[in-house]
């Protein structure tokens, strides 16, 4: 006998419909699985043969066939356990039941229980987009899934309570969520601007950072405090919207990283690899490719400390992700994209020492090797950060001084009204949604220049030896600090200080 049953997978951050076709005809015993499987996917009859025995019921003994459709995708992952069980059962008739508006995922326990899988989000999102109604998966995973609209979800703890749902009067609960109440329970992160002394200059700057979507450079020397105002940058951020919490979770999903208990992540990503990482382990890889660290962060912020010591071919891996705000992993199996639109803020010493510059201790670095360091860092990659900035050593005065500083909550109100100003600007325009992300015609659209202006862009432009990348980044970042002093107009001081950040195209190394 023929069964269908609805299952889902995974290309990307997205989801598919799969069907599971199961048919149990007459011959020896054999058990075949054909659409593309994988060493996982081929694994599930043992783990199904052993979970239907343990639950009592009867493992048929001919020969049987899965065929997992559509036959042209590649197939992975243990989440096709359950469909199959499922289908055995509806094809030897020990299951009669209108399974056709149900879809089943999960990984099924050699005793019958239901262990998590990765990427509930993303299939559940896909079963309401297929029409639908109910989805059943393991019930670490209902939470989860119940974000989405229009979608029943049905968590079981093993296979029995599935079989009991459909046969007898115990059915399963069905999971919903509150997402308001979700979001009114974010707190603010313990990490505050408050705890920051001194470096009034840098916090502006990441000020305007934040408030235009820009990458950036901290340079400095050790004990500066580089690091400690990076991990501070989410704390003035504005909130996620909804469609940006999902996309971030669903992205942690797939990865393996959504936190347990946590069916929805309502906060800006903050990622911070160590700089010892791999070109993969940055973009993204694996014979099924995974979300890399640049994925990780998308909707929030990716921080390099160390810049310079990073591998130069992972460094390299970036320039094409921060400018499209996608990354595109090929392998043999399968062509897939992510997204990676976060802000990437990067800290570095001004030389190998640190000291290059510091007005309390002597720099030990030769001029070539100052060079050689700085010339880890490529020209085309130093392009695509808006913001050079330099961070100087912290003075005892700023330390010992006893005046209240200004919180993160404060700054996070005029970030907010610069974004909500750049929301209106570019309305109805698809993938922009701060200055960062302006395309050249934008720029020419939306940042005009007077004629003092475009004299003084012009001066800097021959000065300091600037690309045409350059160029768009200086007056984007100009039109932020215009978008913060509330002016409609980018004048000659919103563009000096946007030309001022370009500490790395002065040449003063």
């Amino acid at each position: 006998m023929l069964s269908k049953i609805n299952s889902m997978g995974l290309n990307g951050i997205d989801g598919y419909l799969v069907g599971v076709e199961t048919d149990i005809g007459n011959g020896l015993p054999a058990f075949d699985v054909v659409g593309l499987p994988d060493a996982a996917v081929k694994e599930s009859r043992e783990r199904v043969r052993a979970a239907m025995k343990n639950c009592g019921l009867t493992y048929p003994t001919q020969r049987i066939t899965v065929n997992l459709a559509p036959a042209n995708i590649k197939k992975a992952g243990p989440i096709y356990d359950l469909p199959i069980c499922i289908g055995l059962l509806a094809s030897s008739q020990q299951l009669n039941a209108d399974l056709s508006n149900y879809a089943f995922v999960g990984e099924i326990a050699l005793s019958g229980e239901l262990r998590p899988i990765v990427g509930a989000l993303p299939m559940a999102i896909c079963a309401a987009e297929n029409g639908i109604k109910n989805i059943i998966l393991p019930a670490q995973n209902a939470a989860e899934a119940a974000v989405v609209k229009d979608l029943n979800v049905f968590g079981a703890a093993n296979l029995l309570d599935i079989i009991k749902h459909f046969i007898t009067e115990e059915k399963l609960k069905k999971t919903e969520i509150d997402i308001d109440k979700i979001f009114s329970r974010q707190t603010d992160s313990l990490l505050d601007f408050a705890d920051v002394k001194g470096q009034e200059n840098v916090k502006t700057a990441l000020e305007i950072a934040a408030a235009g979507g820009h990458n950036c450079l901290l340079i400095g020397s050790p004990g500066s405090g580089k690091t400690m105002l990076a991990q501070r940058l989410p704390s003035i951020l504005p909130a996620l919207s909804l469609y940006e919490a999902l996309e971030v979770t669903k992205i942690h999903s797939i990865a393996g990283l959504l936190p347990q208990n946590v069916p929805l992540i309502t906060t800006r990503p903050f990622r911070s690899p160590h700089h010892t990482i791999s070109a993969s382990g940055l973009s993204g890889g694996g014979s099924m490719p995974r979300p890399g660290e640049i994925s990780l962060a998308h909707n929030g912020v990716l921080f390099l400390d160390e810049l310079p010591e990073f591998k130069k071919d992972a460094l390299e891996v970036l320039r094409q992700p921060m400018e499209d705000g996608v990354v595109t992993i090929s392998r043999v199996n399968a062509t897939l994209t992510y997204p990676s639109s976060s802000m990437v803020v990067a800290a570095m010493n001004p030389c190998k020492c640190g000291y290059f510059g510091d007005s309390t201790r002597k720099c030990t670095c030769s001029e070539q090797q100052i060079r050689q360091y700085l010339g880890k860092i490529s020209g085309p990659l130093l392009d695509r950060i808006d913001l050079h900035i330099e961070v100087p050593a912290v003075k005892y005065r700023d330390l010992t001084d006893g005046k209240p500083v200004e919180p993160s909550a404060e700054i996070r109100k005029r970030v907010e009204a610069a974004r909500k100003i750049q929301e209106n600007r570019f309305q109805g325009e698809k993938n922009v949604h701060c200055n960062a992300q302006m395309t050249p015609k934008m720029v020419e659209e939306f940042c005009p220049l007077g004629t003092e202006e475009s004299k003084l862009l012009k001066d800097a432009f021959h000065n300091l030896g600037l690309s045409a990348r350059a160029h768009n980044r200086i007056l984007k970042v100009s039109r932020t600090v215009a978008d913060l002093k509330g002016s409609e107009n980018i004048k000659r001081e919103h563009l000096a200080q946007a030309i001022f950040y370009r500490s790395l195209d002065r040449k003063y190394w």
